[in-house]
């Protein structure tokens, strides 16, 4: 979950782009967040890094080119990111440092790691419906090792939404999806961390991610009405920005730096 779009894919007759081409981040987050969470964490010096759900990878990417000794390995059930981050790990001299698999967290294995990122990817470790949060939690509190760091990206309710809202929103949404910030905090307690360092994406950031998710396919859309492809593509990208009208300033995401206790 980041929320700064980087260069924008080209438009062409031949295929639509796909939805978040050109994003850097996946996910609400900006260059200056990013920035100070890369610097926390790398303060702690962390040796093996683990990213649960890690699409391509950028912070983990980050983390690893901030921290010259450590090792990452990113798991993630989408190829093509996974592809993709390996592009990046390239061309970045870090390909002998990370590693990228392409498998379920769920009940992975992988860990403990001295760092454990999940970044807008819970689901990833609680495929179960409903989703809980706090399974969430506990699963990340297996996966780090003692003294360790956790960065979670996790959706919480900034107000209860309305039937109406939660009616346009993602299919089968509904209140108990979520928790209040505080609840959510509250679950990272029990789960057994403390919380070192807590904060909330702002609108800016969440406008940039949502915007910057649809712009090349909206850009190739307007280009190409006619296309054999453009009703699905514009299906597609019409219902995420019905999506996003319907949650916008009703769901938020926070990003806790969580450390175990004991």
């Amino acid at each position: 979950m980041g929320a700064e779009s980087g260069v924008t894919a080209p438009v062409t007759a031949d295929s639509p782009p796909r939805l978040g081409a050109g994003l850097i981040f996946h996910g609400p987050l900006s260059e200056a967040r990013a920035g100070r969470i890369v610097a926390r964490l790398a303060a702690a010096s962390p040796r093996t890094v683990l990213d649960v759900g890690c699409g391509w990878g950028e912070l983990l990417l980050r983390v690893l080119d901030a921290v010259p000794g450590a090792d990452g390995l990113g798991i993630d059930i989408n190829g093509e990111d996974l592809a993709l981050g390996r592009r990046l790990a390239a061309a970045r001299g870090l390909a002998e440092r990370v590693t990228y698999v392409e498998e379920s967290g769920f009940g992975t294995k992988r860990g403990p790691a001295d760092l454990v990122l999940c970044l807008g990817s819970g689901q990833a470790l609680c495929p179960d419906d409903p989703y809980d949060p706090a399974v969430v939690l506990r699963e990340l509190r297996r996966l780090v090792r003692p003294g360790g760091r956790v960065l979670l990206g996790e959706g919480f309710w900034q107000r209860t939404p309305t039937d109406a809202e939660l009616a346009r929103m993602w299919p089968d949404a509904h209140v108990e999806e979520h928790p209040s910030l505080d609840g959510l905090v509250d679950l990272a307690l029990e789960a057994g961390f403390r919380t070192a360092w807590i904060e909330t994406a702002s609108q800016e950031e969440w406008e940039e991610f949502e915007s910057g998710y649809r712009h090349a396919a909206e850009l190739w859309l307007a280009a190409h009405p006619d296309h054999p492809l453009a009703a699905e593509t514009r299906a597609r990208v019409d219902r995420q920005r019905s999506q996003w009208l319907a949650y916008r300033s009703v769901l938020g995401i926070a990003y806790l730096t969580l450390v175990p206790v004991g």
